[in-house]
């Protein structure tokens, strides 16, 4: 099989899924993508826009557990529960916090470096394919602290990502307002990662490399992936709402709606949305030439096309909640106190709102491999916050495996089988 081209489906037309089909595409496949929505329109469309390489901390470090609830007691915290859904998350948070001992994290922190690492080059290789060259920049990531005390309590998640080959730029309050002179002076300390790049349009990226997919061939099936069709152990088609779609192999990257897909396979994996916001401010009055992480807020300012980015906050209220705006809003806020120079009212033409699912695993690796009822099927989700930094890498494993080559990084700890 390694040397035949199949008729591959990719379920799921994020940044993921379209890069996976433009690896495909390469290697000579006939690719179709399944997806209900346009592509880009889920969790790509919304997020940070960050390509981040230095991305290796996971979610949930240690310590974390006693940071918890006083985030919940703070509405305008980083974390929000929808208490409704305790009883269905909480098997997921105790995973969450298991998988926070120092040992753990170090080992998901090794893991991740060579899938994030690469991908600014990578992203890069795929946009001048596409021909938007011009949507990916590096000017690095800045994180920003309000207090020295505030740094040293992220002391170990920098420590992983030096340990993990990430170099840092460190800067003083005075070095900082020279960097970023739109920022609120209450900052006193800097750290840049100069490695890391952003899109200033994650549709409009996403958009681009669909089109390349296209005019190479490649199909869009609108339609809900519900299972597969297995002769044996051989996959002969994908099911969906709209009916059977024939397929040699197929990759599972829908992001939050994977979970029903690898359970059918018989892979029970502890897959959770966590419900990001974004609020947008069209023509602001000030904005960040860097992509800037509030470290205490949790949020990030990305300078974009189409105005100014306030992303992040989580929620765990499941997939079907309805958005709780106030979300929103709270960046705003907080993006205010960010930016003094930002007007304190704007109209309301000019702001728009975003809610999406991030697809996260309590252990903050994602599910790459083959299924255990057909290596015809790879999956290819969970990345978490780092989706779209890790999409160009997982692309080309996905690639490698159906191709039966050695994956170009060790996949191990992805493997669905680490939960049992």
């Amino acid at each position: 099989m390694a040397e035949e081209k199949r008729r591959v489906g990719v379920i799921g037309a994020g940044m993921g899924g379209v890069c996976a089909a433009l690896w495909l595409q390469r290697d000579g496949h006939r690719v179709f993508l399944v997806d209900p929505a346009n592509p880009g329109e889920g969790a790509s469309f919304g997020n940070a826009g960050c390509f981040n390489g230095s991305s290796v901390t996971p979610t949930a470090m240690p310590g974390v557990v006693k940071q918890v609830p006083r985030w919940l007691m703070d509405p305008v915290g980083p974390l929000a529960l929808r208490w409704s859904y305790l009883p269905s998350i909480l098997p997921y948070l105790v995973r969450f916090v298991r998988s926070a001992t120092p040992g753990k994290v170090r080992a998901q922190a090794r893991a991740m470096r060579p899938l994030v690492g690469p991908t600014v080059p990578l992203v890069r290789e795929l946009a001048k394919m596409a021909g938007a060259e011009e949507l990916v920049h590096q000017r690095g990531h800045l994180y920003v602290y309000r207090s020295a005390e505030s740094l040293a309590k992220d002391a170990f998640a920098w420590a992983l990502r030096r340990e993990n080959g990430v170099e840092i730029d460190e800067f003083d309050a005075d070095e900082l307002r020279q960097l970023e002179p739109v920022l609120s002076r209450d900052y006193v300390r800097g750290l840049l990662v100069r490695e890391n790049g952003h899109t200033s349009n994650p549709l409009g990226l996403v958009t681009r490399l669909f089109e390349l997919f296209r005019r190479q061939g490649g199909e869009i099936v609108a339609a809900r992936a519900l299972g597969f069709r297995l002769d044996g152990r051989q996959l002969t088609a994908i099911s969906t709402d709209q009916g059977d779609v024939a397929a040699d192999a197929a990759v599972v990257s829908a992001g939050a709606y994977s979970k029903p897909l690898a359970t059918v396979l018989g892979d029970k994996v502890p897959l959770e949305t966590e419900r990001g916001y974004h609020l947008m401010i069209r023509d602001p009055e000030v904005m960040p030439r860097i992509p800037t992480a509030d470290a205490d807020g949790k949020f990030v300012a990305t300078p974009m096309d189409t105005g100014l980015r306030f992303a992040g906050t989580v929620e765990l209220a499941g997939l079907d909640a309805p958005p709780d705006w106030r979300r929103s809003q709270i960046l705003l806020a907080q993006g205010r106190r960010m930016l003094p120079g930002l007007a304190a009212q704007h109209a309301e033409e000019r702001i728009s709102v975003w809610m999406g699912h991030r697809p996260a695993m309590p252990d903050s690796l994602p599910v790459i491999g083959p299924s255990q009822s057909s290596p015809d099927v790879i999956y290819a989700f969970g990345h978490g916050h780092v989706g779209m930094t890790a999409a160009p890498m997982t692309g080309k494993i996905v690639a490698d495996l159906l191709a039966g080559r050695p994956a170009p990084i060790d996949i191990a700890p992805f493997a669905a089988a680490r939960f049992g």
